[in-house]
């Protein structure tokens, strides 16, 4: 299925792109979440018109990606949980615990914004822990996972 990109989606595209993407991924996603729009000739011309608009709306997102990641830089949560003697954690820290440590400070942060390639952490101790506010902006928090008395 062919979709015009209207913003910038990181592995897909640029801004205005024409790609091809499996149809769940454009009906399930890209589409819903404005991301895209199908690319029929109608749709072709009304982007054009848009597109100055499209653009000076990325550069605002990505401007204010940029200001929230100089606000998080160095920073470093540190969080409690119950542990075994081995250094496992009963349960474990997940993007919501992370989005809502990072909230309680005063910044905000989503939990799709957070990556955790290698899924929730299960240990004690230090980690690092990438984050996605656009798709050029990226930058690592230090989480410190700590065990409870």
């Amino acid at each position: 299925m062919e979709i015009i990109l209207l913003e910038k989606v990181q592995n897909l595209g640029d801004l205005g792109d024409l790609v091809k993407v499996r149809p769940g991924y454009a009906r399930n996603y890209l589409i819903p979440h404005g991301k895209a729009t199908f690319a029929t000739d109608e749709n072709k011309a009304a982007f054009e018109k848009q597109r100055k608009e499209l653009e000076q709306a990325d550069a605002q997102r990505l401007r204010e990606a940029r200001l929230r990641a100089q606000q998080m830089e160095n920073l470093v949560i540190e969080l409690t949980r119950k542990a075994g003697e081995e250094g496992k954690l009963f349960g474990s820290v997940s993007t919501i615990d992370i989005s809502d440590a990072v909230n309680g400070r005063g910044l905000t942060l989503e939990k799709s914004e957070i990556n955790l390639d290698e899924g929730a952490l299960k240990t004690l101790g230090e980690h690092d822990v990438v984050i996605s506010l656009h798709p050029e902006v990226h930058f690592s928090i230090k989480i410190i996972v700590t065990a409870e008395e």
